[in-house]
């Protein structure tokens, strides 16, 4: 089923073997910086696999969307095994987990990330979601090495202490602890995670720690998007591409 077509990129539901296939080389690729290991967990066959392929079918970037509509359904979501999402179960709208975006790093056309954002446009406008959220992640285990970036999101970007979520897994890092001297806004702007910095120009929020993944090798950051926060502009600019 195709979900959006742009010149020489398609952006469509993975449904065969191969398509998943495809999927598990790729985030094994991104994920696992391995191209012979697959990556895969038990979460993802309760979510909708979306696929951005170039005109030759070569599977160019992805992300799984979870659409989450009762309490239930948020703390069975990918997030919610590592933040106590408690503070979100009275949103009371429809919300949607995006999780696992990559983009495959021999594809670097600015299109492939502007299709994709076009298609999780276009399944928020058809869901009525009201908030997407999901974990941005930063390469390697060590949060010393994005000082800069962690003080950056805890003086501007932590979200509201009535919906940030609250500490559960076992390695966690304040971003507080890492404060030291004066904030370098602009180093803090330019380690910040391709994805994290899309999110936050829209206006989302983060949690207050973040979590070290010895599995993934990465440190995530519980990030929250309100659909109603999106400038205007930018808005219009997605609801184009998703046309």
């Amino acid at each position: 089923m195709i979900a959006l077509q742009k010149g020489r990129y398609g952006a469509r539901y993975a449904q065969t073997d191969a398509d998943f296939a495809a999927i598990r080389h790729l985030r094994g690729l991104v994920f696992r910086g391995d191209p012979k290991r697959n990556d895969e967990d038990g979460f993802d066959h309760k979510y909708n696999h979306l696929m951005v392929e170039d005109d030759q079918n070569n599977l160019v970037a992805y992300t799984r969307l979870y659409l989450v509509k009762s309490p239930q359904e948020l703390q069975s979501s990918y997030s919610a095994q590592s933040y106590d999402l408690s503070q979100l179960v009275d949103f009371e709208k429809p919300m949607m987990e995006v999780g696992r975006f990559c983009l495959h790093p021999d594809h670097a056309d600015p299109e492939i990330q502007r299709i994709i954002w076009g298609a999780i446009t276009k399944r928020v406008d058809d869901h009525d979601i009201q908030l997407l959220f999901g974990c941005s992640s930063f390469l390697g285990t060590d949060p010393t090495k994005f000082r800069s970036a962690f003080m950056l999101l805890d003086q501007k970007y932590v979200g509201p202490q009535g919906r940030r979520p609250g500490v559960k897994a076992k390695e966690v890092v304040k971003f507080s602890s890492l404060a030291e001297g004066v904030l370098d806004h602009k180093a803090g702007l330019k380690s910040l995670p391709s994805l994290l910095k899309t999110y936050l120009v829209m206006g989302a929020w983060v949690s207050d720690h973040l979590v070290i993944d010895r599995d993934l090798k990465t440190m995530h950051v519980f990030t929250a998007l309100e659909i109603s926060s999106i400038p205007a502009a930018r808005a219009k600019a997605l609801r184009d591409i998703a046309q």
